[in-house]
């Protein structure tokens, strides 16, 4: 038997969680040690992992199948496909950077204090959400899936109420009972979403006797299971409604400004750049593949619920007062992108969803955790209490607004390429949302902008006159991020050629092909 890389790759870091929880509390920095080495070790894997994929071979590749609850017809049932391996290279990527970034995040607050913050135990949480993140991108078996969509909301809810930013340090019991109000909205919203998504699931099993995604797909094609219309359209609102909430899509975002804004900052990442990701792919890997027909009909009404996702986060986005929550409400707006590209049924559109997944987890990353640094210097999350960074800070204003400026799309980074994608896609099928959901460009400009107009220039604020600089921990976080960001920007071939052969299979599986450019003819 051939080794069970996928296996390997999810087990790996679930391993490292247990071992890092159980470090002796004296040695909070081996716990740290051992939880980076175990994320790097899990990089290495899924580099494997992406090398061995061949985008021109099958669609699911390095597949593993395995017995496991027989008498209801679930199986252990892995495998990849273009756009799976894209995210969890991404996701494999990232951890690494979180940690590092999140180095003293649970160190043990000041001497005095009554509260103490579980240096292993935050680590170890954030390796056992890398495992469960990864495994979901591998599930071939919608049960299995189920299973780690669900499972990865206990350790998250951990790491947002158990843990705040150093700028709720101290005794504050109003920022305690702000990050326990976050962290339990985040689990009720969730929960909700997987409970109506399991009862889709013995719905599914009730039509289709197993819960193979390959199975059920391929007999979806060739007519041997035949879903009644009311049935099938049922069935997949109570899947898309499960990954609307996780994306998170309007009206179903309002949980997470407040779990960004409390959690620290490499956690906020966490959820935005690499757990909210796993609503968007499920849309393309179970909501487009199993139920095709209703995919189509509800195309309208959630392509209008991605534009107003659009708008409606850029516009509070721009009145924001607090750092996080500002890139909070960007990151809703770019999830309607991203949703918009999925569902406008051309393969640009699903392309540039799939590159936006990617290349938003890497800008959101490079901002938010750089406004981390910035926010633990000062230990405020107002704009409001900043000013004339850039003159006592240089490098750490400069990567501030590089991501900034990835976070807007400018053309040389990499977001633009997967906006752009997204919205030559929705133009070609859906001009008039193409249209309007430009606007949404024009706010990114504006609440970018603001914000580093606010907090890096003008006059140099006393509060900031003797801020430090990025230091060399710091900046072995920020500057792989900032290359990538140029690097997909200028040449994002490697990740599309990737994924383009998985998004041509989604396109067949609903059964859409690009319309044809309206040109008119030579006289």
């Amino acid at each position: 038997m051939s080794f069970p890389l996928l296996t390997a790759t999810a087990v790996l870091p679930a391993i490292g969680a247990v071992a890092t929880a159980a470090v002796p509390a004296a040695r909070r920095t081996a716990a740290k040690w051992l939880a980076l080495l175990v994320s790097l070790a899990t990089l290495a894997l899924a580099i494997t992992v992406l090398v061995r994929f061949d985008p021109d071979g099958a669609r699911y590749q390095l597949t593993e199948s395995h017995a496991w609850i027989a008498d209801f017809g679930v199986r252990y049932e892995l495998g990849v496909d273009g756009i799976g391996v894209a995210l969890l290279a991404l996701t494999a990527l990232l951890i690494p950077f979180i940690i590092l970034a999140g180095w003293h995040d649970a160190d043990p607050l000041e001497t005095g204090s009554r509260r103490w913050r579980p240096t292993q135990g935050f680590f170890a949480l954030i390796l056992a959400v890398e495992a469960m993140v990864i495994i979901s991108f591998e599930a071939t078996d919608v049960f299995l899936f189920y299973i780690f969509f669900e499972a990865m909301l206990i350790p998250m809810y951990f790491l947002i109420g158990g843990f705040g930013d150093r700028a709720h340090a101290g005794s504050d019991e109003n920022a305690a009972a702000q990050r326990s109000y976050a962290a339990v909205k985040f689990l009720l919203y969730n929960l909700v979403g997987g409970l109506i998504m399991l009862a889709a699931v013995i719905g599914l099993y009730v039509v289709a006797g197993n819960f193979s995604l390959q199975e059920i797909a391929e007999a979806r094609a060739n007519g041997t299971l035949d879903m009644a219309t009311n049935t099938e359209r049922w069935l997949f609102l109570g899947f898309f409604f499960a990954f609307a909430v996780k994306a998170p899509l309007w009206p179903l975002h309002t949980w997470l400004p407040n779990a960004m804004g409390e959690a620290t900052a490499p956690v906020a990442v966490l959820i935005t750049a690499v757990v909210d990701k796993v609503g968007t792919f499920a849309m393309l890997r179970f909501c487009l593949q199993l139920f095709p027909e209703a995919s189509k009909w509800a195309t309208p009404a959630i392509l209008v619920l991605a534009l107003i996702s659009i708008v409606y986060g850029a516009l509070l986005a721009v009145g924001q007062r607090d750092i996080k929550r500002l890139v909070a409400y960007a990151s809703i707006s770019h999830f309607g992108f991203i949703i918009m590209g999925i569902f406008a049924m051309t393969s640009q559109g699903q392309s540039g969803a799939t590159l936006y997944m990617v290349n938003h987890g890497i800008s959101t990353a490079a901002l938010m955790l750089v406004a981390g640094f910035l926010i633990s210097r000062r230990g405020s999350r107002l704009i409001a209490d900043y000013g004339g960074v850039q003159k006592v800070a240089p490098v750490l204003a400069g990567t501030f607004l590089i991501g900034g400026l990835a976070t807007l799309s400018l053309p040389g980074l990499a977001p633009f390429v997967s906006e752009f994608l997204v919205l030559v896609g929705t133009f070609a099928r859906y001009p008039v949302i193409g249209i309007i959901a430009t606007f949404g460009i024009v706010l990114a400009a504006l609440y970018t902008l603001v914000l580093y107009q606010r907090t890096m220039t003008g006059p140099v604020k006393p509060e900031v006159s003797a801020m430090p600089d990025l230091r060399l921990r710091e900046l072995v976080v920020v500057a792989p991020l900032v290359v990538l960001l140029i690097f997909l920007g200028v040449y994002p071939k490697p990740v599309t050629d990737i994924v383009n052969p998985a998004v041509k299979s989604t396109m067949s599986d609903v059964h859409k092909k690009d319309p044809k450019p309206e040109v008119e003819a030579a006289k």
